[in-house]
Parts: C-alpha cells; sequence; structure tokens
C-alpha cells in the first residue's frame, strides 16, 4: 500500500495553511513555491481541498486559499479521503459480493483485512492539522463561540 503523490502534496499543502494565521489568504503560486509542488498540480489539489471542505477559495484581487476550518478538526484522514477517497485496503471491505467465496461472514484473512483497515483509519484520524503545525491555534469562530456561552 502506498499513498499517491497528490495525497503527499495535499498533506504539505494543508500544514503550511495551518501554519499561517488563522484566516490568512495565500495565492497558490506562494504555496507551490514554498512546498516544491508543480502548479498545475496544485491547482487540481486544491479544488479536492475545497469541495471538501478543508480549504475555501478566494477570487480576485487578494484572492486565494486558506483553510476553511480550524486546523484541529482537520485530520489526516480528512485529506486522505478529500484526495483519495475513502480508505479501502481490499475490495471485500467494500461489498462482501467482491468475495468470490461468498465467504466473508468467516474468513479470517476478512477478519484479519477489517482489523488492519479500522486501524489504519484510527490512526490517520488520530492527527489533526493544530497538532502537525505544533501549535495550538484559537480561531475567530471558536471565540465568537466561548463569548456567547
Amino acid at each position: 500500500m502506498r499513498l499517491n503523490q497528490a495525497t503527499d502534496y495535499a498533506f504539505r499543502a494543508v500544514l503550511y495553511l495551518a501554519q499561517l494565521p488563522p484566516g490568512e489568504v495565500v495565492e497558490a503560486q506562494v504555496i507551490a513555491g514554498n512546498q516544491c509542488i508543480p502548479m498545475r498540480f496544485l491547482l487540481k489539489i486544491l479544488r479536492l481541498l475545497t469541495k471538501a471542505g478543508i480549504v475555501d477559495s478566494y477570487r480576485g484581487v487578494g484572492g486565494g486559499y486558506a483553510l476553511a476550518r480550524d486546523p484541529q478538526e482537520i485530520t489526516l484522514l480528512d485529506v486522505l479521503t478529500a484526495v483519495e477517497g475513502p480508505v479501502q485496503i481490499n475490495r471485500c471491505l467494500v461489498d462482501p459480493a467482491f468475495c468470490n467465496r461468498q465467504a466473508t461472514s468467516h474468513c479470517a484473512v476478512h477478519r484479519a483485512l477489517e482489523s488492519i483497515q479500522d486501524t489504519l483509519i484510527q490512526q490517520f484520524q488520530k492527527y489533526n492539522f493544530a497538532q502537525l503545525a505544533g501549535k495550538r491555534l484559537k480561531w475567530p469562530a471558536a471565540e465568537k463561540e466561548q463569548a456567547r456561552v
């Protein structure tokens, strides 16, 4: 199993944005240059991240990209899923009909793979981008929420 290059670039782009002050908008060229990501590839990745609600896109003068949510709420799994789709290490875990033996209910390999997949998902969920950025960020929305309480 190997994560594709787009996922690696997506992790790096989101981490870069997580290291910025909350809400700061950055042009794709800046991200591409700072993270050594080919611009055309980055734009494709940013579209996926925007569609997944991880990144916001801003047009016009002063436009660019910023995180759509608090980095504490964005996990490695969120980014992985946005770029590659759901974690599926074997097709029988997606749909039991893929098992040509029709044995998913009592197959030892199926149960082992299911356990491995669950562990893998838990590990990707365990890390958020605030942790990876090495800081705890106060986001304006969180501050507003605390003020209302």
